[in-house]
């Protein structure tokens, strides 16, 4: 009987907490079709096609209707070398990926969201130029997989904002 009492009270005391579920709704719910609503405009270059497609991964969930956002995207993608040795030669790099991206309303022209998002990775140069390569290749993939989820999360905030 207390732990009745108790589960019940613990759950009255988190709902005044003012959480809300992101994807209340379902795939009727605001976010959702606001993320069925967005075209990801094309971005320049192998990072541009990389991040573009798991943006359009990551909004293909939701279905489908007329479009009223554009997602905007121009990137920074850069190699800077970290580690120098005796002999001028570089050990490491470090990969970064830095998106600046905007959300327009296509419907008044406004620009809901303008912000920013990246990461980095470090990698370690060998004296193999091929595994260098994947390896710098392969930081290029995962960092714009991650890239790609830091501007979904703004833009499902910024959508949820909205309602």
């Amino acid at each position: 009987m207390m732990r009745a009492l108790f589960a019940s009270l613990l759950l009255v005391s988190l709902s005044a907490c003012g959480l809300q579920p992101m994807y209340s709704g379902g795939s009727q719910g605001v976010v959702a079709q606001g993320m069925g609503a967005i075209e990801v405009s094309p971005i320049e270059g192998r990072a541009g096609w990389l991040v573009r497609n798991a943006l359009r991964d990551r909004l293909g969930a939701a279905p489908k209707q007329s479009t009223r956002y554009r997602l905007v995207v121009r990137l920074d993608d850069r190699l800077e070398g970290l580690g120098v040795l005796g002999d001028d030669t570089i050990s490491r790099e470090r990969r970064i990926l830095r998106a600046r991206f905007q959300l327009v309303d296509l419907t008044d022209g406004n620009i809901m969201l303008d912000a920013t998002a990246g990461s980095d990775a470090g990698i370690d140069i060998v004296s193999s130029e091929y595994a260098t390569i994947a390896a710098e290749q392969t930081a290029l993939e995962n960092l714009s997989q991650e890239v790609a989820d830091r501007i979904m999360t703004q833009v499902a905030l910024t959508l949820r904002a909205q309602s």
